[in-house]
């Protein structure tokens, strides 16, 4: 994303909701890239904690920093949603030591006789709350429910599960209103310096947390999750970031992998700098895609331009005025060139947003900001109180816990004319964003993530072509590194990211028959 923080792709859920077209957008959280943390092998689970008994309770309201809202509506047929908390070792290295709280929803199967156990999810991120993205999505998995009792948690450091801690909301505000593609030294000496107070707060507010929420330890919970809910297989549905962090589960424990799915793929094979790049050339071609649509609609797109290239010019001319004089926007805050970029990346994340991203630039032109700037909140995990939820906290620590390069300002720096290249609207956001480790207390422990699964069931790997956080390619690396007959490769022809939810029967029809049924389709089907 290109925010100050940190160049990685932290997928919000894969339906968008927008909440007021004129000055709000609510976007669920769930997306992703980066590794894990200790190497893992086939450990065993803690023995006093996997016979743990959860007490599970009507769940309530989540905070502001879990992301603001109400506790979630009755299931279809009225049946409510329950909550219970989990220890898990803070350190797997030390399982008799100090535990965390994870917080964990469910609803149950609605066809106990034919139950085949738990499907546990994770809408990616890293840094996206499971406790409030799963009952959204109730309609949209209703049929899974019949079978399986579906279950999804706040990995550590996110959300109810021991959130990582930074910055308050107002220095937040601040930090987020920093120019993220500096032009002189001066916008690069306040960009390096809000790096830096944000690394601080981080390790003041939660130094003990932070070695210990990468990937390989979420992989470790887990497996902690099924032994806990009684179930000898993990099934799992993961999106984004998710389907990482499902990577790695199989690569450490293969033959406890069931029914799983990973949709909207992170390409485990690339580095942090080769994932940003390719970010910014999938964010480049979902742009271009907008914008071919837009040219398609004639006199009916609001957008200047009979090509192309021409309303990417306009979008490119008004993002350079915006750096120079940002315009009005909600209340007293403005919308500048990183917030407007920020609203257009997070709009381009579903082809439902389009009509927003056309209006908002539209406005945006006209001097009036508020719809940009109610998307690239949403982006930021901020909500219309001025509230953050630990979004940007969890991301950047689990990010920066899993990823072995640091990337000093001149690096990145370095590297701004490839990633102009790549995209002339997004590069410098993403390129820059290489540094976001850059003062991180704690050194990372990958180049990229290891999901070699050898022995481990059939997982279907589900590829969008028009995915701009998780580009294409990368469910094909993802599918011939989880090993022959591991990794299943299924492609939606498609926009926006992810394809379970995108409401294509063929995508639906196929992860179903899987999961339902254990219906394996042949590697290579390809949707619609």
């Amino acid at each position: 994303m290109p925010t100050p923080t940190r160049a990685r792709a932290h997928r919000r859920t894969a339906v968008l909701a927008v909440a007021s077209a004129a000055t709000a957008a609510a976007v669920l959280l769930a997306a992703g890239c980066s590794d894990g943390g200790k190497d893992g092998g086939a450990p065993d689970q803690p023995t006093d904690l996997a016979a743990q008994e959860l007490e599970w309770s009507a769940c309530r309201a989540p905070s502001a920093e879990e992301g603001s809202g109400t506790a979630p509506s009755p299931l279809p047929g009225g049946a409510r949603w329950e909550c219970a908390f989990m220890e898990a070792p803070l350190d797997y290295e030390d399982v008799e030591g100090d535990t965390i709280e994870l917080a964990l929803i469910r609803a149950r199967a609605t066809d106990p006789a034919r139950r085949i156990g738990s499907l546990i999810f994770n809408f990616g991120g890293p840094g996206g709350s499971g406790i409030t993205a799963l009952p959204s999505f109730a309609k949209e998995l209703e049929e899974l429910r019949t079978r399986y009792d579906l279950v999804s948690f706040d990995p550590r450091g996110v959300g109810r599960s021991e959130g990582v801690e930074c910055q308050d909301d107002r220095e937040l505000d601040a930090f987020l209103s920093l120019d993220a593609s500096p032009d002189d030294a001066r916008e690069e000496e306040a960009y390096q310096k809000g790096l830096k107070d944000f690394a601080a707060a981080c390790e003041e507010n939660s130094g003990h947390l932070l070695p210990h929420v990468g990937t390989v330890d979420a992989a470790r919970d887990l497996d902690l999750i099924r032994a806990v809910l009684g179930d000898d297989k993990l099934h799992y549905f993961g999106i984004s970031y998710g389907t990482e962090l499902g990577g790695v589960y199989a690569h450490q424990f293969p033959e406890r992998v069931g029914r799983a799915v990973f949709d909207a793929v992170v390409d485990p094979t690339g580095t942090a700098e080769q994932g940003a790049l390719a970010q910014t050339r999938g964010f480049q071609l979902a742009f271009r895609n907008f914008a071919a649509d837009c040219v398609k609609r004639g006199e009916a797109c609001k957008l200047p331009g009979g090509s192309v290239e021409e309303i990417e010019k306009f979008v490119g001319d008004l993002l350079a005025r915006l750096d120079k004089k940002p315009v009005a926007g909600m209340g007293d805050r403005k919308l500048g060139q990183t917030q407007a970029v920020n609203g257009i990346v997070q709009a381009l994340y579903s082809k439902q947003y389009w009509p927003y991203l056309e209006q908002g630039i539209d406005e945006a032109d006209g001097g009036q900001g508020a719809l940009l700037l109610a998307l690239s909140d949403s982006m930021n995990g901020r909500d219309q109180n001025g509230n953050y939820n630990n979004l940007q906290a969890a991301n950047t620590a689990i990010g920066c816990v899993d990823d072995k390069a640091r990337f000093s300002l001149e690096d990145a720096k370095a590297k701004l004319p490839e990633f102009r290249e790549a995209s002339p609207l997004f590069g410098p956001f993403l390129g820059w964003g290489l540094s976001g480790c850059s003062h991180w207390p704690v050194p990372g422990t990958r180049d990229h993530p290891d999901v070699s699964a050898k022995g481990a069931a059939p997982i279907l790997v589900i590829g969008n072509t028009g995915d701009p956080a998780t580009p294409y390619a990368g469910a094909k690396r993802m599918a011939e590194a989880l090993g022959k007959g591991v990794g299943i490769e299924v492609t939606y022809r498609g926009e926006g990211h992810g394809a379970y939810t995108s409401g294509d029967a063929c995508v639906r029809r196929t992860v179903n028959d899987y999961l339902l049924d254990g219906k394996v389709p042949r590697s290579g089907t390809v949707c619609p």
